[in-house]
């Protein structure tokens, strides 16, 4: 449903052709008289007395194209809109903070919420009116456009007491959505929480198909996280069967692309089947870090395949050149949802016309394509007679089945996807949204560098070192960090979660490298974290930096949606640089958070499970190990492959090399002053709960004092 961006679509562009946003591009030729969020637009409302039409999505949202073309497109529609209103477009990954506001506003208004997300507002940015996609025309119950704009119009000029005591009503309800976060001790939240937290999820779980509660299916990589290290503080088989059976029966599933790798946003049903098919960049960075964790868990080499193919993924489609990583790909392509990765039974059957006859048989027996297919019409609900590639029983099963070996079933699955890629290359592609994000590069840093660390692959550090690198040189400002960059051009002023989850990835890459430098940079995001965005007055830390004048109400938030809140993200964070420096401020700050969210974390602990990670690693048991040797050498490298391995959630490693930076990391971390080296080797000093043991340069005995 994507529109050209272009005169052939419209002669005269609107004021979107100047942005960077591939969304507002997207609308750039629209007959609406489309304004970017900012002081113009306000100004023009304020001064001429109109409400303000606020439409906020993505470029790679499926139903915002659907929207645009039905309606934003439409002459009717646009006058209706230009002769009343002051419209506006807002790209929601730009400004999540403004994005975030009105999704509750429409979640308190409707109860429910969703992109395309249409907010009427005042002029002075009160809303009174949301809701999600609306029609060209009214039908199944769904107001349309044309019947909708004049009764808003209508309502303005009538009955504007009504509508001012309503906008007032919406913010007040914001209001006090934050002051419902009371203050308490923390001293609730312990062990208890996270069982809780594991029962709940349990309950909501799918034995058959794993996932969580009803369909729509969402990855919610951070349940998976959780549950990880809930296994490995208790044992408990339960948690770690729920992990894995997630994760093997999406990667099963259509909501992995099969052909080019990596996964779709979600499953519109409960088989992982049928999904939207947009390509995130934090899905692809979250699910990595939950594959390679229960590879460290199980060893099962399953695991570490799926997550390798995850970040060939992103290598090959979502890199920039410079190092940075790209935020999405389209869920459409030559006109609608889908057509990139759908296969008839012929074109599947063409693809592999020069295979050998048991490689094509294979193919059909593995992804199960048949001629009447398995993908319908999204408008008419029918059949189309095209195959969304999937498997229906693990490779394993198919080799016991063919009566040959595993190896043989993974070179035949080779052979095939080859010429699947090569048969699809000439399609036309989704759009690529090239806009680089701080946050979720953060994310995707982080994965890279877990992986490089899990893998000891120095292909994936280098990638997350590229990438920490481009950030820090092209989105850091002197007041701190900013939020997007895209064709050659940084802008908008990082939130909270772009500080979280950079620190995050930063912390990893510490982990990845021992390289002094992510741990100092981690340090000094983390002390702009607070500075910038803290509560004074009641703990935690505002998605919106203080002045940010466009937000009508400065929320903190603790829920967990599509990636963990920024309140988690920085709980965990704050304790990760606590560990790793042995400075008190920051965990008297985790602990602020943990009082400022106790209630709401303990009403419902399966809402919050990056909270839940978080909790884990304040309760502990928490190691740190530093190990002292020069870096390189034959010893150190011992100690340290030995805690590579393996899955340490609470341990932290710190390396003092003798013949670098030690200097570096004592200014970091004065507790590491004086540890040395052992009768001339490498040494582990591992220190449990704040109690240290003597130093060992045997790594089986680092181990026993470890586990």
């Amino acid at each position: 449903m994507t529109r050209p961006v272009g005169p052939d679509a419209r002669s005269k562009p609107n004021r979107l052709l100047t942005s960077s946003s591939p969304y507002l591009l997207q609308h750039a030729y629209n007959p609406v008289d489309w304004f970017p969020w900012g002081e113009e637009a306000f100004e023009i409302a304020r001064s001429q007395d109109r409400p303000i039409f606020l439409s906020i999505g993505y470029a790679t949202c499926h139903w915002c194209h659907v929207m645009a073309h039905e309606s934003f497109e439409d002459e009717g529609v646009a006058a209706l809109l230009n002769d009343g209103f002051v419209s506006i477009k807002l790209d929601r990954e730009e400004r999540p903070d403004i994005d975030a506001v009105y999704m509750t506003v429409c979640q308190l208004m409707t109860g429910q919420g969703g992109w395309p997300l249409t907010i009427v507002m005042t002029p002075d940015l009160r809303p009174f009116f949301a809701g999600t996609y609306f029609p060209r025309e009214s039908r199944q119950g769904r107001i349309g456009m044309l019947e909708l704009v004049p009764r808003l119009l209508g309502l303005w000029e009538d009955r504007r007491s009504d509508i001012e005591a309503s906008a007032d009503s919406a913010v007040g309800a914001l209001r006090d959505m934050e002051d419902r976060y009371e203050t308490t001790d923390g001293t609730g939240l312990d062990a208890e929480v996270l069982a809780t937290g594991f029962r709940a999820l349990d309950q909501r779980f799918d034995p058959h198909q794993g996932g969580f509660g009803q369909a729509p299916r969402f990855p919610t990589p951070h349940n998976l996280l959780f549950l990880l290290r809930w296994h490995d503080r208790t044992g408990e088989p339960q948690a770690l069967a729920m992990v894995e059976k997630t994760l093997t029966m999406m990667r099963r599933g259509g909501i992995f692309d099969h052909v080019g790798f990596g996964f779709h946003r979600y499953s519109t049903d409960a088989r992982w089947l049928l999904p939207h098919f947009e390509k995130m960049l934090y899905d692809q960075a979250l699910l990595t870090m939950a594959y390679v964790e229960t590879w460290q868990v199980t060893g099962d080499d399953r695991y570490r395949r799926t997550a390798e193919e995850i970040l060939e993924y992103v290598i090959r489609d979502l890199t920039d050149e410079r190092g940075g990583f790209y935020s999405a790909e389209d869920a459409d392509s030559d006109g609608r949802e889908g057509a990139f990765y759908v296969w008839t039974r012929a074109e599947f059957e063409s693809a592999l016309s020069h295979l050998d006859p048991e490689d094509v048989a294979f193919a059909f027996r593995a992804f199960d394509v048949a001629g009447r297919g398995n993908f319908a019409d999204e408008a008419t609900g029918r059949m189309t007679g095209e195959n969304i590639l999937h498997l229906t029983q693990s490779l394993s099963d198919l080799a016991s089945e063919m009566s040959t070996t595993s190896s043989e079933v993974m070179e035949r699955m080779e052979r095939v996807r080859d010429a699947l890629m090569a048969a699809r290359a000439p399609r036309p592609r989704p759009l690529l949204d090239d806009k680089i994000l701080t946050d979720w590069n953060g994310l995707m840093i982080a994965a890279f560098a877990l992986a490089g660390r899990a893998f000891e692959s120095e292909r994936y550090v280098a990638a997350a070192v590229s990438a920490a690198e481009f950030i820090l040189d092209s989105l850091r400002v002197e007041e701190g960090l900013l939020h997007r960059y895209r064709a050659g051009e940084a802008g908008i002023q990082g939130g909270a979660a772009d500080f979280a989850y950079l620190a995050w990835g930063l912390l990893e890459l510490y982990a990845a490298t021992l390289d002094v430098r992510w741990l100092e940079e981690a340090v000094a995001l983390g002390g702009q974290l607070v500075d910038g965005f803290w509560d004074d007055t009641r703990g935690g830390v505002f998605a919106a930096r203080e002045g940010a004048d466009d937000v009508i109400v400065r929320q903190r938030d603790i829920y967990d949606g599509a990636t963990p809140s920024a309140n988690a993200a920085t709980w965990y964070v704050l304790l990760r640089l606590s560990r790793l420096t042995g400075d008190p401020v920051w965990e008297e700050k985790a602990s602020e958070i943990a009082s400022a969210f106790e209630e709401t974390v303990m009403r419902t602990p399966a809402a919050h499970t990056m909270s839940l990670v978080a909790l884990d690693l304040a309760l502990g048991p928490s190691r740190e190990v530093v190990v002292a040797g020069p870096r390189g050498g034959r010893d150190t490298e011992r100690l340290l492959s030995t805690l590579r391995s393996g899955f340490r959630p609470r341990t932290s490693v710190l390396l003092r090399d003798s013949d670098g930076d030690a200097e570096a990391l004592t200014r970091l971390a004065p507790f590491t002053d004086g540890h040395a080296q052992v009768d001339g080797e490498a040494a582990a000093y591992v220190c449990t709960d704040f109690a240290c043991q003597r130093p060992t340069t045997d790594a089986s005995v680092m181990v026993t004092l470890l586990d």
